[in-house]
């Protein structure tokens, strides 16, 4: 298949096609370096140059104040689960306060367990993980060594309408599924992470923004490549980087300042895309049913059920045929899912609304 379809896969996910045209020109040879972009040194002035405009196009957008450090790692969020509390937790005879919102809250639980105590400050899990907790709904502690939020459940399609507030104890945050959704402000965090292949370019990099206190807390004698001290010191290049994809981070991110025209803009781009889809699952008349409790839907995974899965089953075959792939829900939640990052246009939306009519008029 030769034309591009509208993908509202949770990831790897869409990606701007100008960003895509531009690989498409570099590959063959970047700039003057005689090579492609997939095979420059991570050593050599050209990557260096790569590096810095990323990096400082993502300071531009999210006004990363002084005192913080942007990496770039690997390992995926995953690996960040584990590395977390090997910085942070291990040996420091204290607790960790976990928010329990969903799939991915879960498994970095269960990572953090292994390096020392954690404390669920709230368990959305009796719920069905439909929502996200109230204030007054956490049960935090006051000495804690961090408290770590996942700020969008891509599998359960809820999204923290806003950071909790947790005093002086640092926050730590998964923004893997709304990282650039929308304007954050980032010195209410000690640390914030992203996996890039949801929202910001291909798999295989992770954006770690990280304040110099806590860097500072790092242990000495933390593992080189799992210590956040080490790769700030080495800025990102302690080892061979994932240059291709760090490369493409900073063409969405440029793409995201300059044409988009920042995160303001793109937030009122989401918010419009969501209410679109959101609309029509409550104007179906119960013939769609969202997942997500109304004051946690996210702006980046709508998730939604219907009657029976053979209904489910048939609406996303129709919708493959009509050039709208990856509507199946993730297998724990089941029903149907469309992941409708940065990237995706507002005609992607336009024509799952206006098939999801026309298959309730024939269906219904």
């Amino acid at each position: 298949m030769s034309e591009r379809l509208f993908n509202f896969s949770a990831g790897p996910a869409t990606l701007p096609l100008e960003v895509i045209e531009r690989v498409k020109a570099d590959l063959p040879v970047f700039q003057d370096t005689g090579a492609s972009v997939l095979e420059i040194s991570h050593r050599s002035a050209a990557f260096a140059n790569v590096l810095e405009e990323a990096e400082s196009a993502i300071r531009d957008l999210l006004k990363v104040p002084s005192g913080y450090k942007v990496l770039f790692l690997q390992g995926g969020a995953s690996t960040q689960f584990a590395m977390i509390p090997l910085n942070f937790l291990a040996g420091t005879g204290k607790t960790a306060d976990y928010i329990n919102v969903g799939t991915w809250a879960a498994k970095a639980i269960k990572e953090a367990k292994r390096a020392g105590a954690v404390h669920v400050a709230f368990n959305g899990e009796p719920e069905g993980y439909s929502r996200m907790p109230r204030q007054d709904e956490l049960n935090l502690s006051p000495n804690a060594a961090y408290v770590h939020m996942t700020s969008n459940e891509t599998i359960q399609g809820i999204q923290f309408p806003t950071e909790p507030e947790t005093g002086n104890v640092p926050l730590v945050c998964d923004s893997s599924s709304d990282f650039m959704c929308r304007p954050t402000d980032i010195s209410k965090y000690g640390l914030l992470y992203a996996g890039a292949q949801k929202n910001m370019g291909p798999a295989g990099v992770t954006m770690v923004i990280i304040s110099d206190e806590m860097i500072e807390r790092v242990p000495a004698d933390q593992y080189s490549m799992l210590s956040y001290a080490v790769q700030a010191a080495k800025g990102s290049t302690f080892n061979t980087p994932p240059a291709f994809a760090i490369y493409v981070v900073g063409l969405v991110a440029k793409w995201l300042r300059d044409t988009v025209g920042g995160l303001e803009a793109i937030h009122a781009l989401n918010r419009r895309k969501a209410q679109l889809l959101y609309d029509a699952i409550d104007g179906s008349g119960g013939y769609y049913r969202g997942h997500a409790a109304l004051d946690s839907r996210s702006l980046m995974n709508v998730t939604w059920t219907m009657e029976n899965s053979d209904l489910e089953v048939a609406l996303i075959r129709g919708a493959a045929e009509h050039g709208l792939m990856s509507l199946k829900g993730h297998r724990s939640v089941g029903g149907l899912r469309a992941s409708i990052y940065n990237a995706m246009p507002i005609e992607g939306i336009e024509a799952l609304v206006s098939y999801m009519a026309e298959f309730q008029r024939t269906h219904g």
